[in-house]
């Protein structure tokens, strides 16, 4: 098959019915719907990182469940049509609500925001229940519907920076429109929120999370909780916003993070389902591609991040794809103000590349700003990916997934030694080439901009450290603190590459930095520190006192 025959591929293209009717390559979930009637929740959260298939799925649901299309043309073929599931397509109302784009920067524009999104579907419903000529507007059951609907076309109408909606009618208008559903097709909705948690995440950003999150929890809860009018209801997000706030009169809502066995091949590519893919095509799973893309853990399965295969399958490269979203730079805004105890364990993780931690996935760091839920937004955004599981102490064990990721723990660790990543490569690089002049004349700039000596988890070592370990892990094997030669050496470097030294640090404290960056040294030598190591070796002594630093280096041979 040419290039030119080939199915398109659906990069950026979420829209299930859209995907099949420009016969764009379709990596067949459909069984899911199965599973979502089995299961028989009346109200689910799953919760995926950004770009692993939660929009495409939930679309999927909505146009084989919606009443109002006709949708055997675009399932033909498809694993759920040979099931005896096949009958149930376009038979239940559905409401369909996506939140992902819903923003502002003030508590009353968001609330425009999401009532924006509520009122396409009342505009969507109001057109089909004209068309009917069966509607009394007048009447009881469909009056409040009515004047709703108008409050949203008056908002439509009003100018943009004049645009205002009463909390009141924004609380009231999911459960009514469940309601009216229900009352004129004579069967319970089907309610389907993508991406539920972002306007909580905007808010959060917004420093207004509190004022807006009374309105959004009853409007969640009115709809969610004990509304007799509802069929099911399915949310996505990436994380379980905590209970203690919207959810907290929501008892009936059952929770599939990337620990459970439920969903667990439904979002993202399965090993089998890429090299599918790749070879359609032709290209061919091999190790390279498997270290950028691969890496995740799904309830035990191996899973490979969806929009990167995609991208790459086009492209034909091996790089970075994996977009820039809202949840990425909630990450980088809050490792910022994170606690020491994180920071040991992030220390940890960025130098050996997992961590064992406490970890809270079914909550949101937007609503409990603590160490687990911090950790828990990191599996959840897709940074990290579960390797073990320790249920008697609560305890997970994470890692850095793949290549991809590990580049986007370079500029959070940029950010977090407040460098730019091409002022740290610049001092690296110099490190690397032994030009320890100019090293050290962008170390002292890193001390004197960016540490305190009050604060332990500023500390100019750990700084260093971690950005050495991040950009350098493929060139070096890097160690701290481990018995080396007679003593415990702080850092060192052994180089992948026999023409490149190996490099030795060891680092002091005190006001004689200058006595102390030579004792630095000595203690290298003295200890044998670069036992094990062949070649030139760079040992370097670096002495330390507040904003102060020196430091003095020698080549041997061993």
């Amino acid at each position: 098959m040419t290039e030119a025959n080939k199915k398109v591929l659906p990069i950026g293209e979420d829209d299930f019915r859209r995907i099949r009717e420009d016969d764009g390559y379709y990596v067949d979930k459909t069984l899911m719907i199965k599973d979502f009637l089995d299961y028989k929740n009346r109200v689910s959260l799953i919760t995926r990182p950004r770009r692993f298939g939660k929009t495409l799925n939930i679309t999927m649901l909505r146009d084989f469940f919606d009443v109002e299309q006709q949708s055997r043309d675009i399932f033909d073929g498809l694993a759920i049509m040979e099931t005896e599931y096949a009958e149930q397509i376009n038979t239940v109302p559905v409401i369909h609500l996506s939140l992902k784009s819903c923003s502002g920067k003030t508590v009353e524009e968001l609330e425009v925001g999401l009532a924006m999104v509520v009122a396409d579907e009342y505009f969507k419903h109001i057109n089909i229940f004209i068309e009917s000529k069966k509607i009394d507007w007048e009447s009881n059951q469909y009056y409040e519907f009515y004047q709703i609907y108008k409050a949203f076309r008056k908002l439509i109408e009003t100018k943009e920076e004049e645009k205002k909606i009463d909390a009141t009618t924004l609380e009231r208008s999911l459960f009514v429109l469940v309601r009216t559903l229900e009352l004129f097709y004579d069967k319970k909705p089907l309610l389907l929120i993508d991406e539920y948690d972002n306007p909580i995440i905007e808010a959060h950003q917004g420093n207004f999370r509190s004022e807006f999150t009374r309105v959004y929890a009853t409007f969640l809860t009115s709809a969610l909780k004990g509304n007799p009018h509802l069929g099911q209801a399915l949310l996505t997000g990436i994380q379980r916003v905590a209970k203690e706030s919207i959810f907290s009169k929501i008892n009936n809502i059952a929770v599939y993070n990337v620990l459970d066995d439920q969903y667990a091949t439904y979002f993202g590519l399965t090993e089998n389902e890429t090299s599918e893919l790749l070879e359609y095509y032709d290209l061919e799973l091999n190790d390279e591609m498997k270290s950028y893309y691969d890496g995740y853990n799904f309830a035990g399965i191996d899973i490979y991040n969806p929009w990167s295969v995609l991208s790459y399958a086009r492209k034909k490269k091996l790089q970075s794809y994996w977009l820039y979203t809202s949840t990425n730079l909630l990450i980088h805004e809050v490792i910022a103000i994170a606690d020491y105890e994180f920071y040991e364990d992030f220390e940890k993780l960025i130098k050996d590349g997992q961590v064992t931690v406490r970890a809270n996935l079914a909550a949101s760091f937007a609503e409990l700003p603590e160490t687990e839920t911090l950790w828990g937004l990191f599996v959840n955004a897709g940074y990290l990916t579960v390797i073990d599981e320790d249920y008697e102490y609560d305890l997970l064990t994470v890692k850095i997934p793949n290549k991809e990721i590990t580049k986007e723990f370079k500029k959070i660790v940029s950010g977090y030694t407040k460098l730019t990543n091409k002022r740290l490569q610049d001092m690296l690089m110099a490190l690397r080439n032994g030009k320890m002049d100019e090293f050290l004349t962008i170390y002292q700039k890193l001390v004197l901009e960016s540490t305190s000596f009050h604060d332990a988890k500023e500390n100019a070592y750990h700084m260093l450290m971690l950005g050495m370990v991040t950009h350098l892990r493929e060139l070096y094997d890097i160690t701290s603190n481990i018995e080396s030669g007679h003593g415990r050496s702080d850092l060192i470097m052994k180089s992948k590459d026999a023409k490149r030294s190996h490099i030795v640090i060891e680092f002091k404290q005190g006001e004689s930095v200058e006595k102390l960056k030579h004792e630095a040294l000595a203690q290298i030598e003295e200890q044998k520190y670069h036992a094990g190591l062949t070649g030139n070796v760079l040992c370097v002594g670096v002495a330390h006192h507040k904003k102060r630093c020196e430091l003095v280096h020698k080549l041997i041979t061993v």
